[in-house]
């Protein structure tokens, strides 16, 4: 199985979210006789990243992912499968760790939020997101959130809740 960076050669170097890490075509017919279509890449809500920064901490991350996991600190619900994949030998690779699971897919806050965890509602969005490309607010934050979110019928669930507003939130802050 080839490398990341055999396809995605400008990742080591890339200090912008908005860089096009796709492969060449010329990259692709290597492997894949015909060649692939390779669709542009996909908008980001990221205003600020470097995965040259990144590469450089390697393997390193999925151990911290899974660390954060056992200490109850991380900020999203912990499935098997999720274990499974950053047990996997794939997610010990500088890239596998953050782009895990069927087709690499992009990390998920909750991942970000292992090593960048100082949460300062609604200051610290704005050090990695952009307000033009991102909507701050969740879509379940409708109108009448206020009102409907103590009813539990919509089941919040406190750890979610905690990836905007910090571990330490409480319901009492607010109201």
């Amino acid at each position: 199985m080839p490398k990341c960076v055999t396809c995605h050669a400008n990742a080591t170097s890339s200090k912008a979210p908005s860089d096009n890490l796709l492969p060449a075509p010329e990259a692709c017919v290597q492997c894949h006789p015909g060649g692939r279509e390779i669709k542009p890449p996909r908008a980001t809500v990221v205003a600020k990243f470097s995965h040259e920064f990144h590469v450089k901490m390697g393997a390193a991350v999925a151990p911290s992912i899974l660390a954060a996991m056992e200490r109850n600190r991380y900020f999203a619900p912990v499935t098997p499968e999720l274990r499974a994949q950053l047990q996997s030998p794939q997610a010990r690779t500088e890239c596998g760790g953050c782009h895990r699971g069927p087709g690499g897919t992009h990390p998920h806050m909750a991942d970000c939020l292992t090593c960048h965890n100082k949460i300062d509602p609604p200051d610290s969005c704005a050090t990695c997101h952009s307000a033009s490309t991102m909507k701050f607010r969740p879509a379940n934050h409708t109108p009448d959130f206020l009102d409907t979110h103590t009813s539990g019928k919509i089941g919040l669930d406190k750890t979610t809740c905690a990836v905007c507003h910090g571990r330490r939130f409480t319901c009492l802050g607010c109201h």
